[in-house]
């Protein structure tokens, strides 16, 4: 769940001065690349104050996009990824996705909400290694495609080297437009996690997310059936044809937003053997939104009345998403950031409830370290779950969001440090398959 998260997060790393202002610079980041990438200089470059215009010419600016855009391509989407105060100035950090690379922006602004500041920051130096239980020797990995009618998604089919008739695993993502590898800096969870099973003899298929590859499809109203589900039980539908495996142990893994879903695609697939929420949320989207929110306020040490005002506004904000109808409201009305019938879809979803009602085997697994999905919401699934037969949950103590081992509960910050995905957690969630 990450770019809607920390759109979210970002909200309250700000001060009294900048409170009223705080969602129109998020707005007003994304459009100055909006503009740039239409070639509308003359209005970006009205985003600036006076001060950097004395510096920087718009035709400075002009040729300077182009010279990124010779290098980097003809850019894709622009998304605010973190923000916070820096003394009198507010810093916003935009993610801008071209077709050949990706580049952060820092952009800093003033209590004036003009644009102090411009800069390209440095690409992490850290690189994906692989986990030492990924041997090689023991899995092969083979280029799939996932496919619906009007959407075809590069995937990786991963296995094992030597026998047939094993177990597969469909691994679907959090939100966000995703790789296949679910990668958050030099991590890459889905991939470690394919690397694992396979050298312990279990199959799994994993697919770039329809976010990534087709933006253009979510401009107006969609839900998680466009964004997610269509695309999962396509996986389950490949799955189904992959000579190898094992029909009778197929199996879906969901992280995250993935995990919340799990119980609704268990349903639409009944020949799953079983499903494996991984930080799946146990409550509304909302409610973990604001759970987020609270959290990193905490981390501020903010205890002003000046900050507790800040906090309420964005709760307040939060609280517009948790309709569940339309109503009155068109459907492609956006409700931070995302399109009305979204949310009426999503609260409508108890998957608590849903997952009561299933007879596959299910998995729970949640870390302790997750800010992201908290503990409260392992623990109401226990309460729900924890004494049906057909139910395994377990909280693994120092895990992260991105399940690997952790020495703390952090921020996003961790997610830029090198870490796999818990070798505990590999080997649990293969004996927990192959116990059948």
């Amino acid at each position: 769940m990450k770019k809607i998260i920390l759109l979210f997060v970002a909200l309250l790393i700000s001060s009294a001065s900048f409170s009223q202002g705080i969602l129109n610079l998020l707005g007003r980041s994304q459009d100055l690349f909006k503009l740039f990438s239409e070639d509308k200089f003359t209005e970006a470059y009205g985003y600036f104050d006076p001060a950097f215009q004395a510096k920087v010419t718009e035709t400075n600016m002009k040729e300077l996009w182009t010279k990124l855009g010779e290098k980097l391509g003809k850019m894709e989407s622009a998304d605010v990824i973190n923000s916070k105060t820096e003394g009198d100035f507010y810093t916003v950090v935009v993610e801008v996705k071209f077709t050949n690379d990706t580049q952060n922006f820092l952009l800093a602004f003033n209590k004036a909400e003009k644009i102090v500041g411009l800069f390209l920051q440095p690409k992490t130096s850290a690189n994906y290694t692989p986990p030492v239980y990924a041997d090689t020797t023991l899995y092969k990995e083979k280029e799939i495609y996932v496919k619906t009618a009007k959407h075809n998604l590069v995937g990786m089919l991963t296995s094992p080297k030597k026998g047939a008739g094993f177990p597969l695993v469909v691994l679907v993502h959090g939100s966000g437009p995703q790789d296949m590898d679910e990668t958050f800096g030099p991590n890459k969870p889905l991939k470690d996690l394919a690397l694992g099973l396979a050298a312990k003899g279990i199959a799994s298929i994993r697919y770039v997310k329809r976010t990534k590859i087709y933006p253009g499809d979510f401009s107006g109203p969609f839900t998680v059936k466009e964004e997610v589900m269509d695309d999962a039980l396509a996986a389950v539908a490949l799955a189904r044809t992959i000579p190898e495996a094992n029909k009778k142990q197929l199996y879906l893994f969901g992280h995250s937003l993935g995990g919340m879903l799990a119980p609704r695609l268990a349903l639409l697939a009944p020949d799953l053997n079983g499903i494996i929420l991984a930080a799946a949320p146990a409550r509304t989207l909302t409610d973990i939104i604001v759970e987020q929110n609270k959290y990193m306020f905490s981390l501020a040490k903010d205890t002003s009345q000046a900050g507790k005002q800040i906090l309420d506004s964005v709760v307040k904000e939060l609280d517009k998403t948790r309709i569940t109808k339309l109503g009155s409201i068109k459907a492609d009305s956006a409700l931070l950031g995302l399109p009305a019938a979204y949310w009426a879809d999503l609260n409508s979803y108890n998957q608590v409830e849903t997952a009561k009602k299933l007879k596959q085997r299910i998995l729970i697994v949640q870390g302790g370290y997750d800010f992201q999905v908290s503990v409260t919401d392992y623990n109401l699934w226990n309460t729900a779950l924890g004494k049906k037969k057909n139910a395994t949950l377990k909280l693994y103590p120092d895990l992260n969001h991105l399940l690997s081992p952790q020495k703390e509960k952090g921020t996003t910050q961790q997610y830029e440090v090198p870490a796999s995905v818990s070798p505990t957690l590999v080997n649990d969630i293969t004996a927990w398959i192959k116990a059948k």
